[in-house]
């Protein structure tokens, strides 16, 4: 349940800021910014939030998600839209840059949950 709870909370983050930057600011269509917030998701929420943060420091992670969000978008954007790269370039480091600030406050909250690999959460001395 916690994981249902977790992905609500971040599809809603991802797709307000999606909808504002790609949207609002680049005239993408509402069923695109919904593709890309499902596949950004399915990619980063595993290997970013469950797998990455949890053995490593939440500013990592939090870039990692920058250039996770850009690479989707870059290359994801295209198929649904105009074939101006740079455009989709331009807008997906945009959108990683303001996913990346509710990400840092997302992964405190999943920090505070038994979520992934959250060993550096746990104080052990066998490893």
């Amino acid at each position: 349940m916690e994981h249902v709870k977790a992905l609500a909370i971040k599809g809603l983050m991802t797709f307000v800021g999606l909808f504002v930057v790609l949207t609002l600011g680049f005239n993408v269509s509402l069923l695109t910014v919904l593709a890309i917030t499902v596949v950004l998701g399915a990619i980063s929420y595993p290997l970013g939030d469950l797998k990455l943060y949890p053995k490593t420091t939440n500013m990592l992670a939090t870039t990692a998600d920058i250039g996770v969000a850009f690479l989707v978008i870059a290359v994801i954007g295209p198929m649904f839209g105009s074939n101006d790269v740079s455009s989709w370039m331009s807008a997906g480091l945009l959108a990683g840059i303001v996913l990346a600030v509710g990400e840092f406050f997302f992964h405190n909250y999943i920090g505070n949950k038994p979520l992934g690999d959250n060993k550096r959460f746990r104080t052990s001395y066998n490893h």
